[in-house]
């Protein structure tokens, strides 16, 4: 009885874990950090990233890590189908922005953005944050349409499948959008 009522608890445990990214059709909530494309700091605003097209938010634990610098190769080698959809893409970490130079420049492959989150301020208006390590962001990732509504979200710590997800999610937005006459 009581093993059973053990994994029961730990069932409720991983399924809460596994949904703690904000849900679709929420709000994405609006923000401004440092960030680093091509190795040069700028100053990123989501709700000024927003007046130009969708915005592909992604989490991720920590620069030059294996799975982060997976997931990094994979957003550069697809950021064309992203451009050609109208959205901009932008990663966000716990990691410095002296990091983040090197990793926008080597990783990122200069192709977009990877952004600052120091204080872990972002990561949790987000629901981001790792369960296992508080002070690192899960791997979660967004696509947030011009009116800031969250279409969709997709947390795996996984690298595999989020690039492929988040284009899908694009697609299918891009799709039902009213033909401009």
């Amino acid at each position: 009885m009581k093993r059973t009522l053990t994994a029961a608890i730990l069932c409720v445990f991983v399924a809460g874990a596994a949904s703690a990214a904000l849900p679709t059709g929420s709000q994405a909530p609006d923000f401004s950090t440092q960030a680093s494309l091509d190795g040069k700091v700028f100053s990123f605003k989501l709700g000024d990233a927003l007046k130009k097209g969708p915005v592909v938010l992604y989490f991720y634990p920590a620069a030059f890590t294996k799975g982060c610098t997976i997931e990094a190769h994979d957003f550069a080698d697809a950021v064309d189908q992203y451009h050609a959809l109208g959205a901009t893409v932008i990663g966000v970490s716990h990691d410095n922005i002296e990091t983040l130079n090197r990793f926008s420049v080597s990783e990122c492959r200069s192709k977009f953005a990877v952004a600052a989150d120091t204080d872990q301020r972002i990561m949790k208006s987000y629901d981001a944050v790792l369960a296992a390590r508080p002070d690192l962001s899960d791997r979660t990732s967004y696509v947030i349409v011009p009116s800031g509504e969250i279409i969709y979200s997709y947390t795996d710590l996984k690298p595999d499948s989020h690039v492929q997800n988040t284009l899908d999610a694009l697609r299918a937005w891009v799709k039902a959008q009213p033909a401009v006459k």
